[in-house]
Protein backbone atom coordinates (compact mmCIF):
# COMPACT_ATOMS: atom_id res chain seq x y z
CA UNK A 1 0.00 0.00 0.00
CA UNK A 2 2.93 2.33 0.71
CA UNK A 3 4.01 2.03 -2.90
CA UNK A 4 0.61 2.96 -4.35
CA UNK A 5 -0.11 5.75 -1.89
CA UNK A 6 3.29 7.41 -1.66
CA UNK A 7 6.00 6.14 -4.01
CA UNK A 8 4.04 5.59 -7.23
CA UNK A 9 2.34 9.03 -7.19
CA UNK A 10 5.76 10.67 -6.99
CA UNK A 11 7.22 8.69 -9.88
CA UNK A 12 4.04 9.14 -11.92
CA UNK A 13 4.52 12.92 -11.75
CA UNK A 14 7.61 12.39 -13.90
CA UNK A 15 7.86 11.68 -17.60
CA UNK A 16 7.59 7.85 -17.88
CA UNK A 17 11.01 7.31 -19.43
CA UNK A 18 12.69 9.70 -17.01
CA UNK A 19 10.87 7.99 -14.14
CA UNK A 20 12.30 4.66 -15.24
CA UNK A 21 15.82 6.06 -15.24
CA UNK A 22 15.17 7.58 -11.81
CA UNK A 23 14.05 4.21 -10.45
CA UNK A 24 17.23 2.54 -11.70
CA UNK A 25 19.39 5.31 -10.24
CA UNK A 26 17.53 5.13 -6.92
CA UNK A 27 18.00 1.36 -6.74
CA UNK A 28 21.73 1.72 -7.23
CA UNK A 29 22.01 4.37 -4.52
CA UNK A 30 19.86 2.51 -2.00
CA UNK A 31 21.54 -0.84 -2.50
CA UNK A 32 24.96 0.71 -2.10
CA UNK A 33 24.07 1.16 1.56
CA UNK A 34 25.32 -1.60 3.90
CA UNK A 35 22.67 -4.20 4.61
CA UNK A 36 20.11 -2.79 2.16
CA UNK A 37 20.18 -5.80 -0.14
CA UNK A 38 19.76 -8.28 2.73
CA UNK A 39 16.91 -6.27 4.25
CA UNK A 40 15.08 -5.96 0.94
CA UNK A 41 15.42 -9.68 0.25
CA UNK A 42 13.92 -10.49 3.63
CA UNK A 43 11.01 -8.13 3.00
CA UNK A 44 10.12 -9.32 -0.48
CA UNK A 45 11.29 -12.91 -0.85
CA UNK A 46 9.00 -15.83 -0.13
CA UNK A 47 10.34 -19.38 0.00
CA UNK A 48 8.33 -22.57 -0.06
CA UNK A 49 8.91 -25.99 -1.65
CA UNK A 50 5.64 -25.73 -3.58
CA UNK A 51 6.97 -22.70 -5.47
CA UNK A 52 10.01 -24.53 -6.84
CA UNK A 53 10.11 -25.30 -10.54
CA UNK A 54 12.49 -27.43 -12.57
CA UNK A 55 12.34 -25.97 -16.08
CA UNK A 56 14.83 -26.18 -18.98
CA UNK A 57 17.08 -28.16 -16.63
CA UNK A 58 17.30 -25.21 -14.23
CA UNK A 59 15.99 -24.76 -10.72
CA UNK A 60 13.60 -21.81 -10.34
CA UNK A 61 12.89 -20.89 -6.72
CA UNK A 62 9.46 -19.57 -7.74
CA UNK A 63 7.56 -19.07 -11.01
CA UNK A 64 7.78 -15.25 -11.20
CA UNK A 65 10.32 -13.38 -13.29
CA UNK A 66 10.86 -9.90 -14.72
CA UNK A 67 10.20 -9.49 -18.44
CA UNK A 68 12.65 -8.07 -20.94
CA UNK A 69 12.60 -4.32 -21.44
CA UNK A 70 13.00 -3.20 -17.86
CA UNK A 71 16.72 -3.95 -17.60
CA UNK A 72 17.67 -3.64 -21.24
CA UNK A 73 21.38 -3.24 -20.65
CA UNK A 74 21.80 -5.58 -17.65
CA UNK A 75 22.53 -2.55 -15.49
CA UNK A 76 20.50 -3.45 -12.42
CA UNK A 77 19.52 -7.14 -12.45
CA UNK A 78 21.46 -7.64 -9.23
CA UNK A 79 19.41 -4.97 -7.43
CA UNK A 80 16.12 -6.12 -8.99
CA UNK A 81 16.69 -9.70 -7.86
CA UNK A 82 16.17 -8.63 -4.24
CA UNK A 83 12.45 -8.15 -4.95
CA UNK A 84 11.94 -11.90 -5.10
CA UNK A 85 12.23 -12.62 -8.82
CA UNK A 86 13.57 -16.08 -9.56
CA UNK A 87 14.64 -15.02 -13.03
CA UNK A 88 15.27 -11.80 -14.92
CA UNK A 89 15.39 -11.35 -18.69
CA UNK A 90 17.73 -8.66 -19.98
CA UNK A 91 17.54 -6.95 -23.36
CA UNK A 92 16.40 -6.68 -26.03
CA UNK A 93 20.06 -6.46 -27.04
CA UNK A 94 21.14 -5.69 -30.61
CA UNK A 95 24.59 -6.05 -32.21
CA UNK A 96 25.22 -2.30 -32.33
CA UNK A 97 24.13 0.34 -29.81
CA UNK A 98 21.09 2.28 -30.97
CA UNK A 99 19.07 5.21 -29.69
CA UNK A 100 15.70 3.78 -30.62
CA UNK A 101 12.72 5.78 -31.77
CA UNK A 102 12.31 9.49 -31.16
CA UNK A 103 10.84 10.77 -27.88
CA UNK A 104 8.26 10.81 -26.42
CA UNK A 105 8.01 7.04 -26.78
CA UNK A 106 6.60 5.75 -23.49
CA UNK A 107 3.11 6.57 -22.22
CA UNK A 108 1.02 5.62 -19.18
CA UNK A 109 -2.68 4.79 -19.45
CA UNK A 110 -3.31 4.93 -15.71
CA UNK A 111 -7.05 4.34 -15.83
CA UNK A 112 -6.43 1.14 -17.79
CA UNK A 113 -3.36 -0.03 -15.83
CA UNK A 114 -1.49 -0.07 -19.11
CA UNK A 115 1.52 1.29 -20.96
CA UNK A 116 2.14 2.13 -24.59
CA UNK A 117 5.73 2.09 -25.74
CA UNK A 118 7.50 2.54 -29.03
CA UNK A 119 11.02 2.44 -27.65
CA UNK A 120 12.46 0.72 -30.71
CA UNK A 121 15.05 -1.58 -29.13
CA UNK A 122 16.98 1.28 -27.54
CA UNK A 123 20.06 -0.27 -25.91
CA UNK A 124 23.80 0.14 -25.54
CA UNK A 125 24.62 -2.86 -27.70
CA UNK A 126 25.21 -6.50 -26.99
CA UNK A 127 28.88 -6.05 -26.05
CA UNK A 128 27.89 -3.68 -23.24
CA UNK A 129 25.24 -6.12 -22.01
CA UNK A 130 27.76 -8.96 -22.13
CA UNK A 131 30.26 -6.90 -20.12
CA UNK A 132 27.70 -6.19 -17.42
CA UNK A 133 26.76 -9.85 -17.20
CA UNK A 134 30.36 -11.01 -16.87
CA UNK A 135 31.80 -8.38 -14.55
CA UNK A 136 29.06 -8.52 -11.91
CA UNK A 137 28.72 -11.33 -9.44
CA UNK A 138 25.37 -12.95 -10.10
CA UNK A 139 23.05 -13.33 -7.10
CA UNK A 140 22.73 -16.91 -5.90
CA UNK A 141 20.04 -18.96 -7.69
CA UNK A 142 19.10 -16.14 -10.08
CA UNK A 143 18.33 -17.37 -13.60
CA UNK A 144 19.11 -14.86 -16.37
CA UNK A 145 17.70 -14.83 -19.88
CA UNK A 146 19.01 -12.85 -22.83
CA UNK A 147 16.54 -11.32 -25.28
CA UNK A 148 18.07 -10.65 -28.71
CA UNK A 149 17.00 -8.68 -31.77
CA UNK A 150 18.27 -6.97 -34.88
CA UNK A 151 19.31 -3.36 -35.36
CA UNK A 152 16.64 -1.14 -36.87
CA UNK A 153 18.79 -0.20 -39.86
CA UNK A 154 19.55 -3.83 -40.68
CA UNK A 155 17.25 -4.95 -43.50
CA UNK A 156 15.29 -8.14 -42.90
CA UNK A 157 17.30 -9.84 -45.64
CA UNK A 158 20.35 -9.57 -43.37
CA UNK A 159 18.59 -10.03 -40.05
CA UNK A 160 19.91 -13.56 -39.45
CA UNK A 161 23.47 -12.30 -39.09
CA UNK A 162 22.38 -9.68 -36.53
CA UNK A 163 20.69 -12.34 -34.44
CA UNK A 164 23.74 -14.60 -34.68
CA UNK A 165 26.05 -11.79 -33.52
CA UNK A 166 23.84 -11.14 -30.52
CA UNK A 167 23.47 -14.87 -29.87
CA UNK A 168 27.23 -15.48 -29.87
CA UNK A 169 27.83 -12.56 -27.51
CA UNK A 170 25.23 -13.51 -24.89
CA UNK A 171 25.08 -17.31 -25.07
CA UNK A 172 28.02 -17.94 -22.71
CA UNK A 173 26.70 -15.47 -20.11
CA UNK A 174 22.98 -16.27 -19.87
CA UNK A 175 20.89 -19.32 -19.03
CA UNK A 176 18.51 -19.05 -21.97
CA UNK A 177 18.13 -17.04 -25.17
CA UNK A 178 14.93 -15.40 -26.41
CA UNK A 179 14.48 -14.74 -30.13
CA UNK A 180 12.42 -11.57 -30.40
CA UNK A 181 10.76 -11.20 -33.80
CA UNK A 182 7.43 -9.98 -32.47
CA UNK A 183 8.10 -6.46 -31.15
CA UNK A 184 5.83 -3.98 -32.96
CA UNK A 185 8.20 -1.04 -32.39
CA UNK A 186 10.93 -1.91 -34.90
CA UNK A 187 10.06 -1.31 -38.54
CA UNK A 188 9.23 -4.52 -40.42
CA UNK A 189 10.54 -6.73 -37.58
CA UNK A 190 7.33 -8.72 -37.31
CA UNK A 191 7.69 -9.71 -40.97
CA UNK A 192 10.34 -12.11 -39.68
CA UNK A 193 7.47 -14.17 -38.30
CA UNK A 194 6.49 -15.29 -41.79
CA UNK A 195 7.11 -18.95 -42.55
CA UNK A 196 10.27 -18.71 -44.63
CA UNK A 197 12.01 -16.00 -42.59
CA UNK A 198 11.30 -17.65 -39.24
CA UNK A 199 12.44 -21.06 -40.48
CA UNK A 200 15.73 -19.64 -41.77
CA UNK A 201 16.37 -17.72 -38.55
CA UNK A 202 15.66 -20.61 -36.19
CA UNK A 203 17.67 -23.02 -38.34
CA UNK A 204 20.67 -20.67 -38.26
CA UNK A 205 20.46 -20.25 -34.48
CA UNK A 206 20.12 -24.00 -33.99
CA UNK A 207 23.18 -24.63 -36.12
CA UNK A 208 25.14 -21.98 -34.22
CA UNK A 209 24.22 -23.55 -30.88
CA UNK A 210 25.88 -26.80 -32.00
CA UNK A 211 29.25 -25.03 -31.76
CA UNK A 212 28.98 -24.88 -27.97
CA UNK A 213 29.59 -27.68 -25.49
CA UNK A 214 26.77 -26.56 -23.20
CA UNK A 215 23.19 -26.75 -24.40
CA UNK A 216 21.07 -23.77 -23.43
CA UNK A 217 17.41 -23.36 -24.31
CA UNK A 218 16.23 -21.05 -27.07
CA UNK A 219 12.75 -19.56 -26.70
CA UNK A 220 10.53 -17.77 -29.19
CA UNK A 221 8.59 -14.68 -28.09
CA UNK A 222 5.31 -14.57 -29.97
CA UNK A 223 2.95 -11.75 -30.90
CA UNK A 224 -0.59 -11.51 -29.56
CA UNK A 225 -1.67 -9.92 -32.84
CA UNK A 226 -1.35 -13.08 -34.92
CA UNK A 227 -4.61 -14.80 -35.74
CA UNK A 228 -5.04 -18.22 -34.19
CA UNK A 229 -4.25 -19.79 -37.56
CA UNK A 230 -1.09 -17.70 -37.97
CA UNK A 231 -0.04 -18.49 -34.42
CA UNK A 232 -0.40 -22.24 -34.93
CA UNK A 233 1.60 -22.04 -38.16
CA UNK A 234 4.33 -20.15 -36.29
CA UNK A 235 4.38 -22.77 -33.55
CA UNK A 236 4.51 -25.54 -36.15
CA UNK A 237 7.62 -24.00 -37.71
CA UNK A 238 9.22 -23.40 -34.32
CA UNK A 239 8.61 -27.00 -33.28
CA UNK A 240 10.12 -28.26 -36.52
CA UNK A 241 13.26 -26.24 -35.84
CA UNK A 242 13.85 -27.39 -32.29
CA UNK A 243 12.56 -24.48 -30.22
CA UNK A 244 12.73 -25.20 -26.49
CA UNK A 245 9.89 -23.02 -25.28
CA UNK A 246 7.77 -19.95 -25.80
CA UNK A 247 7.11 -16.54 -24.28
CA UNK A 248 3.50 -15.48 -24.66
CA UNK A 249 3.17 -12.68 -25.40
CA UNK A 250 4.80 -9.52 -26.65
CA UNK A 251 2.90 -6.21 -26.66
CA UNK A 252 -0.07 -5.54 -28.93
CA UNK A 253 -0.86 -2.84 -31.47
CA UNK A 254 -4.58 -3.21 -30.80
CA UNK A 255 -6.42 -0.52 -28.80
CA UNK A 256 -9.67 -2.27 -27.90
CA UNK A 257 -11.46 -2.06 -24.54
CA UNK A 258 -9.61 1.03 -23.33
CA UNK A 259 -11.25 3.71 -21.20
CA UNK A 260 -9.01 6.41 -22.65
CA UNK A 261 -10.68 8.53 -25.34
CA UNK A 262 -10.15 7.90 -29.03
CA UNK A 263 -8.69 11.38 -29.32
CA UNK A 264 -6.01 10.68 -26.72
CA UNK A 265 -5.21 7.32 -28.28
CA UNK A 266 -4.61 9.03 -31.62
CA UNK A 267 -2.50 11.69 -29.93
CA UNK A 268 -0.24 9.01 -28.42
CA UNK A 269 0.16 7.29 -31.77
CA UNK A 270 1.77 3.96 -32.56
CA UNK A 271 3.39 1.57 -30.12
CA UNK A 272 2.95 -1.68 -28.26
CA UNK A 273 0.30 -1.83 -25.56
CA UNK A 274 1.05 -3.78 -22.39
CA UNK A 275 -0.70 -4.24 -19.06
CA UNK A 276 -4.23 -5.21 -18.08
CA UNK A 277 -5.85 -4.83 -21.54
CA UNK A 278 -3.47 -7.51 -22.88
CA UNK A 279 -4.37 -10.10 -20.24
CA UNK A 280 -7.17 -11.89 -22.06
CA UNK A 281 -5.39 -12.33 -25.39
CA UNK A 282 -2.15 -13.35 -23.71
CA UNK A 283 -3.97 -16.10 -21.84
CA UNK A 284 -5.68 -17.24 -25.07
CA UNK A 285 -2.29 -17.54 -26.78
CA UNK A 286 -0.87 -19.53 -23.86
CA UNK A 287 -3.83 -21.89 -24.04
CA UNK A 288 -3.42 -22.38 -27.80
CA UNK A 289 0.31 -23.12 -27.56
CA UNK A 290 -0.22 -25.48 -24.63
CA UNK A 291 -2.90 -27.38 -26.53
CA UNK A 292 -0.91 -27.60 -29.76
CA UNK A 293 2.27 -28.81 -28.05
CA UNK A 294 0.28 -31.04 -25.67
CA UNK A 295 2.10 -29.39 -22.78
CA UNK A 296 5.46 -30.67 -24.00
CA UNK A 297 7.15 -27.27 -24.13
CA UNK A 298 7.47 -24.74 -21.30
CA UNK A 299 5.60 -21.49 -21.77
CA UNK A 300 6.48 -18.26 -19.98
CA UNK A 301 3.24 -16.33 -19.59
CA UNK A 302 3.42 -12.54 -19.70
CA UNK A 303 0.83 -9.87 -20.34
CA UNK A 304 -1.52 -8.21 -17.88
CA UNK A 305 -0.41 -9.90 -14.66
CA UNK A 306 -1.30 -7.41 -11.92
CA UNK A 307 -2.82 -9.65 -9.25
CA UNK A 308 -2.43 -13.21 -7.94
CA UNK A 309 -5.66 -14.08 -9.76
CA UNK A 310 -4.07 -12.98 -13.05
CA UNK A 311 -1.08 -15.21 -12.32
CA UNK A 312 -3.28 -18.20 -11.52
CA UNK A 313 -5.19 -17.69 -14.76
CA UNK A 314 -1.98 -17.89 -16.77
CA UNK A 315 -0.79 -20.99 -14.92
CA UNK A 316 -4.11 -22.76 -15.36
CA UNK A 317 -4.03 -21.93 -19.09
CA UNK A 318 -0.75 -23.81 -19.40
CA UNK A 319 2.03 -21.39 -18.44
CA UNK A 320 4.98 -22.95 -16.66
CA UNK A 321 6.56 -19.68 -15.54
CA UNK A 322 5.39 -16.06 -15.40
CA UNK A 323 6.83 -12.64 -16.15
CA UNK A 324 5.67 -9.21 -15.06
CA UNK A 325 6.49 -5.76 -16.41
CA UNK A 326 3.60 -3.30 -16.38
CA UNK A 327 2.28 -5.00 -13.24
CA UNK A 328 5.62 -4.34 -11.56
CA UNK A 329 5.31 -0.65 -12.41
CA UNK A 330 1.68 -0.26 -11.38
CA UNK A 331 1.57 -2.61 -8.38
CA UNK A 332 5.11 -2.15 -7.09
CA UNK A 333 7.83 -4.59 -6.01
CA UNK A 334 5.53 -6.44 -3.60
CA UNK A 335 3.70 -7.97 -6.56
CA UNK A 336 6.09 -10.93 -6.61
CA UNK A 337 5.56 -11.65 -2.93
CA UNK A 338 1.78 -11.34 -3.24
CA UNK A 339 1.65 -13.78 -6.14
CA UNK A 340 3.90 -16.31 -4.46
CA UNK A 341 2.07 -16.13 -1.13
CA UNK A 342 -1.25 -16.67 -2.89
CA UNK A 343 0.16 -19.65 -4.78
CA UNK A 344 1.45 -21.17 -1.55
CA UNK A 345 -1.85 -20.67 0.27
CA UNK A 346 -3.88 -22.18 -2.55
CA UNK A 347 -1.25 -24.79 -3.43
CA UNK A 348 -1.72 -23.99 -7.09
CA UNK A 349 1.86 -24.55 -8.15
Amino acid sequence: MLYKKLIRPIFFLLNPEYAHKSVVATLKIVFALPGARILCSKLFTVSHPSLNREVFGYHFSNPVGLAAGFDKNADCYKELSTFGFSFIEVGTATPKPQYGNSKPRLFRLVADNALINRMGFNNKGVDYVKLNLTRKRRPKNLIIGGNIGKNTLTPNEKAVEDYLIAFRALYPSVDYIVVNVSCPNVKDLRNLQDDHSLANLLEAINNERKNYISYKPVLLKVSPDLTDEQLLETIKIAEKHGIDGYIATNTTTLRSDLSISEEKIKAIGSGGLSGKPLAKRSTEVIRLIHAYTKGSKPIIGVGGIHTPADAVEKLEAGATLLQVYSGFIYEGPAIVKRINKALINKQLV
